[in-house]
């Protein structure tokens, strides 16, 4: 196929039928909300969430300007099944192990529709675009063979489903044109959102610290050392007041320790970042290391996209268990 020729709009516009969502996380909720208010989802879309994640106040915020045709029920322990009747079945992260064995079951929904899930929705392009067989699994954890080969067997079975015309992906971030070729020939539809639904809602918090903090959970999860994170953090508090976003995977003991940093207010973790950091004042800045937030604010943001001040991670900070493809994947957000 002519790289110099591809479909803009591979995917038509409202689209009709009904639709089961599960998320796992607030970003999927969201991604949820999106896809479905950009007409992706038909005109019926039930939401399902995970039990025992932190919801509840995303839930509560979305529901208030809900678009019509979409429902949330009360969380379940596990996806809901895929039947002939829905048009389509739709999830976040197919890195789940959930996620994983609900798609290697009996999937008899029309469609399988992969919503956004930030950075780990690239990452799960590439892999699908390989030439070789890819194990399906996060880059940034310690794998068993178990979890390889279900992941290996989720590749042949997405890869089937592409051709079979049965598999769209939706996400908010850009998508090389190389890489949109590549789907395109294995016949994986690709949508884009720009956040239009949330765009439209009025903005229900403001904040007056001058300098705005997304937490990172990099050290949580092992990828960098925590004390020159926190240096980078106390350095930070030196030259003024700053509000703190905590991530909801980071642990107490580093927050009390952060919150107790001079000029530093700890804010609660409620909703994504995208939905509470989407308008600032005049000379407010956001300070945050590699993270899916950066291109997703700048999308958000317009003309005040360079009031975003990503900082790369420098080569001290990172654990020797982080890998170079994986540092590599987390700094790719600093670009998009």
């Amino acid at each position: 196929m002519d790289i110099e020729f591809l479909p803009e709009a591979e995917v038509a516009r409202p689209r009709f039928g009904s639709s089961k969502v599960w998320v796992e996380s607030p970003l999927q909720l969201l991604s949820a909300v999106e896809t479905h208010a950009a007409g992706l989802l038909g005109t019926d879309t039930l939401i399902v969430p995970r039990r025992n994640m932190p919801l509840a106040a995303t839930t509560e915020a979305l529901l208030e300007a809900a678009p019509a045709g979409l429902n949330i029920s009360d969380p379940a322990r596990n996806p809901p099944s895929a039947v002939a009747t829905d048009n389509r079945w739709v999830t976040g992260d197919v890195y789940s192990g959930r996620v994983q064995r609900a798609l290697l079951g009996p999937v008899q929904a029309k469609e399988v529709v992969i919503i956004d899930d930030g950075m780990a929705t690239l990452a799960l392009i590439g892999q699908l675009i390989s030439d070789d067989p890819t194990p399906i699994i996060r880059g940034r954890v310690a794998n068993s063979g178990s979890r390889k080969a279900l992941g290996l067997a989720l590749w042949y079975r997405l890869r089937f489903m592409a051709r079979d015309h049965r598999l769209l992906i939706v996400s908010a971030l850009e998508v090389g044109r190389e890489t949109r070729v590549r789907m395109h020939q294995l016949g994986i539809k690709f949508a884009q959102h720009n956040f239009e639904w949330l765009a439209a809602q009025p903005v229900e918090e403001k904040f007056t610290e001058p300098t705005l903090v997304v937490g990172s959970a990099m050290s949580a999860d092992g990828l960098i050392h925590f004390e020159p994170y926190f240096q980078w953090l106390k350095s930070l508090a030196e030259d003024g007041p700053f509000a703190y976003f905590p991530h909801r995977r980071e642990n107490p003991e580093a927050l009390a320790l952060i919150a107790d940093l001079p000029n530093v207010q700890m804010k609660e973790h409620t909703i994504p970042i995208e939905m509470r950091l989407r308008a600032l004042k005049s000379g407010q800045q956001i300070r945050s290391l590699p993270s899916t937030v950066i291109p997703s604010l700048r999308l958000l943001l317009g003309k005040d996209r360079k009031q975003v001040f990503p900082k790369p991670v420098p080569t001290d900070w990172w654990t020797e268990t982080t890998t170079h493809e994986v540092r590599e994947h987390l700094s790719s957000s600093l670009k998009v």
